[in-house]
C-alpha cells in the first residue's frame, strides 16, 4: 500500500512538472460566461479576468451539487457543506464539476507559478504571486492573520487552516478573495488527484421522486 501510494504522489509530481515546465503555453481562453458578474480580485499581474471566472464558475458548481436536494438552496450552506467536506476528504470532485470549470481547470494548469509540484500538502504554490494578493486583502483580521503566519512558517495547508475557516465560511459570501483561496487551494488543486477522465456531462439528472408532478387538466372546455 505505501509503494503504491509514494507511486503515485511520484506520478503527480511529475506531471505536474510536466505542466509547469514541459507545456507551458499562452494562456488562450475565452469562454467567459460571468463577465456580467462584480469583479472579485484586484491584483497586479495576475490573470483576474481568469481567476473572476474560476471563482463563479466553481460557487455555480457547490450551488448546484449541494442545492439538488434543498428547495431552497443557498450559497453560504453550499459552502459551509463544501469547506468541511473538503477539510475532511469526504468529497468526489468529479461528482461536482461541470464541464465548464473542466475548461477553466486546464487554463488554470497554464498560469505561471500558480502551482508547486513539490508542494506534497497541496499543489498550490502558497508563494505565488495570486496568494500574496489574497494573504495582503483577507478582511478578517484573525482569519489575516493565521494565514499569513501559517505561510511564512512554512505551515500552510488546506487542513491546518481548515480549521478556523470552517468557523467563518459565512464570510466567503462578502470576501472574495478569501473565497478565491477556498476555489483554488480546497477545489482546483484537488482536481489533479481527481478522476476526471470518464465524467459524462451529457448524464440525464436523476429523478427525484419525492417530487409530486402536477395534475394533468382533464376537465372538459
Amino acid at each position: 500500500m505505501k509503494i503504491k501510494m509514494n507511486s503515485k504522489i511520484t506520478l503527480i509530481a511529475f506531471l505536474l512538472a510536466f505542466t509547469f515546465f514541459g507545456c507551458k503555453k499562452e494562456n488562450t481562453f475565452s469562454d467567459f460566461k460571468y463577465t456580467d458578474k462584480p469583479d472579485v480580485l484586484f491584483c497586479d499581474a495576475t490573470n483576474n479576468k481568469l481567476y473572476k471566472e474560476a471563482l463563479y464558475s466553481f460557487e455555480d458548481d457547490i450551488l448546484k451539487f449541494y442545492g439538488k436536494d434543498n428547495p431552497n438552496p443557498t450559497l453560504i450552506l453550499s459552502y459551509s457543506q463544501f469547506i468541511r467536506n473538503s477539510i475532511y476528504t469526504r468529497i468526489k470532485y468529479e461528482d461536482i464539476i461541470s464541464e465548464h470549470t473542466l475548461k477553466i481547470f486546464e487554463a488554470l494548469k497554464n498560469e505561471g507559478d500558480l502551482w508547486d509540484a513539490n508542494n506534497t500538502k497541496s499543489h498550490l504554490n502558497y508563494n505565488s504571486k495570486i496568494i500574496d494578493c489574497i494573504s495582503n486583502n483577507i478582511q478578517d483580521q484573525a482569519l489575516k492573520t493565521t494565514f499569513n503566519s501559517l505561510i511564512s512558517t512554512n505551515f500552510m495547508e488546506p487542513k491546518l487552516f481548515g480549521s478556523p475557516l470552517m468557523t467563518k465560511y459565512v464570510n466567503t459570501l462578502n470576501d472574495k478573495y478569501l473565497a478565491t483561496y477556498v476555489a483554488l487551494d480546497l477545489f482546483y488543486a484537488k482536481l489533479f488527484d481527481a478522476d476526471l477522465s470518464n465524467i459524462n456531462f451529457d448524464k440525464p439528472e436523476p429523478l427525484d421522486f419525492n417530487v409530486i408532478p402536477p395534475k394533468a387538466n382533464t376537465e372538459k372546455q
